[in-house]
């Protein structure tokens, strides 16, 4: 195995949110929605499509991360421009064999060349720490609910890049998928059924 990492192309669209319908599905719920929120996030002016990268073993794509724009707003309501990460998705036959990481290793370098602050996402902590991600709360940054928790993490992308940023965190309104919305892109795919077990989450 020889994985490459190269930006993501218009030519890679459905492929991408086929194989991003393939790794979620079923795995947090009956179904999935993340590969309605790639086709959605490449239509916004969130996406940063310098940032969208894909995983390929030669000529085959296994894998995508893809970011969006995201703010932290404090309580002066100032508002803090940061990244939001996801989906990241690696084809079920590759992952635990590090594609997820090279991606993570990738993109964080990328957005740390492009001049971004920091890196805020929901997530397995577990998987997450090892790329320096650490609990939001660390930062004085809460979900938009006012809320803290393991899964909330935030990457300063170079030392005290958010020692002045505090509050909020807001994501693009692009990850909020209505369920009519869902059920027309999904007839664009073949049929699968749903069998949500609470499956563990896979490493990727």
């Amino acid at each position: 195995m020889n994985i490459s990492i190269r930006l993501e192309t218009e030519n890679d669209f459905r492929y991408v949110e086929n194989m991003t319908r393939e790794v979620f599905w079923d795995l947090y719920k009956p179904g999935c929605d993340e590969h309605l929120v790639v086709h959605k996030i490449r239509k916004t002016n969130a996406f940063i499509k310098e940032l969208d990268f894909v995983a390929c073993d030669e000529d085959k794509v296994v894998g995508n991360i893809i970011y969006s724009k995201a703010k932290v707003i404090n309580e002066d309501n100032d508002e803090f421009d940061v990244l939001c990460m996801g989906p990241l998705g690696v084809l079920p036959s590759y992952q635990g064999k590090g594609v997820g990481s090279i991606l993570m290793k990738h993109s964080i370098s990328a957005a740390r060349t492009l001049g971004y602050n920091a890196i805020v996402i929901f997530g397995d902590p577990n998987y997450y720490h090892r790329f320096g991600f650490e609990n939001a709360e660390k930062y004085n940054i809460q979900t938009s609910q006012g809320d803290n928790f393991d899964a909330f993490m935030a990457l300063e992308l170079y030392e005290g890049s958010l020692e002045e940023i505090s509050g909020k965190f807001y994501a693009d309104p692009v990850f909020e998928v209505d369920k009519d919305e869902l059920n027309i892109f999904e007839k664009q795919f073949p049929h699968k059924k749903k069998h949500f077990s609470g499956k563990p989450l896979k490493q990727v």
